[in-house]
């Protein structure tokens, strides 16, 4: 069911900025650029950092959407699956379940001690 950690993800004022400073750093690669601020920076190892633009809708942020490190992305094989566990299981759902017309399934959700986790089930993994 559960195939690894797809990424991590990093809310910041310039993504762009932020990306480039990752893939000059730490030798990554762009993977994902979704043309508004959205940036997936792949490293050999095939892991991944996320950037997300960090810009309130109203007055107050939203957890998912504060600056700095914001959730761990867990891939996932069986979506359907994955998901009934952690409803089972009791915890706190940020953003319920969902298969966007690309086939890609994401749910955000808290674990035990608050954090936030992200599964993803993508039809063509992204590196």
């Amino acid at each position: 069911m559960i195939k690894g950690i797809e990424h991590v993800a990093i809310f910041a004022n310039d993504t762009k900025k932020l990306s480039d400073w990752y893939v000059d750093m730490f030798e990554g690669k762009i993977a994902y650029d979704n043309g508004k601020g959205t940036y997936f920076v792949a490293f050999s190892d095939k892991s991944m950092i996320e950037f997300c633009t960090s810009t309130p809708e109203a007055n107050e942020l939203t957890d998912l959407e504060k600056p700095g490190i914001r959730h761990i992305a867990i891939a996932v094989d069986d979506f359907e699956g994955a998901v009934a566990k952690v409803k089972a299981s009791g915890v706190e759902i940020i953003k319920d379940a969902d298969v966007n017309a690309s086939g890609i399934g994401t749910m955000f959700f808290r674990d035990p001690e608050g954090n936030i986790l992200h599964f993803i089930s993508r039809p063509t993994p992204l590196v």
